[in-house]
């Protein structure tokens, strides 16, 4: 007996909460290396940028009248990743390297590109200087992101009925599942490195964590006020979305890795199985899936 679409996007929005707060959590418990985080993020770039084209851009251009389907998704796909190109230019909020131990080689690899300054991505010597205020900018770019992931969830599943919309919303899931946990680690090692309290950075881990499902929740839930207006909504949010995951792979997570000369086959395959994965989880959407334009 399959799941209703409300039951599979709490489940979801549950898992995505519960991964999140362990990030949060997780310097507390393991070393997260430099090369360890450097894989993460490939494998994640490869799988958000198959998620967008693979799920969310076509199944954005299939909700439309088929006229000027792909024209309307091309441009809110657009606006997704300027939206987010603003977001990451204005907090500057992703911090993805918690590595003080590997830093020297870290930058050692760095100087092998002196054309490219890397700015933001020089993560080790920035932590221990963190202003007692610095995770504020970041929480509010990474609330926002998260936020943004929220809607492409829960747009996704509302894009099908029933049981379909549960499957189309397999490869969002999990490509924000697999990422929120780096965000999560960002906020909480930038307010360790400020000076904040164990009680402190965990309400903010909390307060992150609920976001995601927040914004997920409330447009499953409220897009339907919409009324007929609602299948329009729901592809705008797709492509749009398409647009942000687009951005935050190429633009931000990609980046980190590209310019290192050490691993690159590591990470190489790491990118090239997120985008495999995020290919092959079309394999369990029912047949036609993108295929009931408006």
């Amino acid at each position: 007996m399959s799941m209703s679409a409300e039951l599979l996007l709490a489940a979801y929005c549950a898992a995505i909460a519960l991964l999140s707060l362990a990030g949060g959590l997780l310097p507390n418990w393991i070393n997260m290396t430099h090369t360890r985080t450097q894989l993460v993020m490939s494998f994640v770039s490869g799988l958000m940028l198959g998620v967008a084209f693979y799920h969310l851009l076509p199944h954005s251009i299939a909700l439309q009248p088929p006229a000027r389907a792909a024209d309307i998704s091309a441009w809110w796909l657009m606006v997704g990743l300027i939206t987010m190109l603003l977001l990451l230019r204005m907090f500057h909020f992703h911090q993805h390297d918690f590595s003080p131990v590997e830093e020297k080689h870290h930058d050692h690899h760095l100087h092998d590109h002196p054309g490219h300054d890397h700015g933001k991505h020089h993560h080790a010597p920035a932590v221990p200087a963190a202003h007692r205020l610095s995770w504020v900018g970041l929480a509010l770019g990474l609330g926002l992101h998260t936020l943004i992931d929220g809607v492409a969830l829960g747009a996704v599943m509302q894009g099908e009925p029933g049981q379909m919309a549960g499957l189309l919303g397999v490869g969002v899931f999990l490509a924000i599942l697999l990422h929120k946990p780096l965000d999560a680690m960002s906020i909480t090692t930038i307010m360790e490195a400020g000076g904040w309290n164990r009680r402190s950075r965990a309400l903010a881990n909390i307060g992150f964590a609920l976001l995601c499902p927040l914004g997920a929740l409330l447009f499953y839930f409220g897009v339907d006020l919409l009324g007929d207006a609602r299948h329009h909504a729901v592809a705008v949010a797709l492509a749009f979305s398409a647009g942000a995951f687009i951005c935050i792979a190429l633009s931000d997570l990609l980046p980190e890795v590209h310019f290192h000369s050490h691993d690159r086959g590591k990470l190489t395959l790491a990118f090239l199985a997120g985008i495999m994965l995020a290919y092959a989880i079309g394999g369990i959407e029912p047949s036609g899936a993108h295929l009931h334009g408006g």
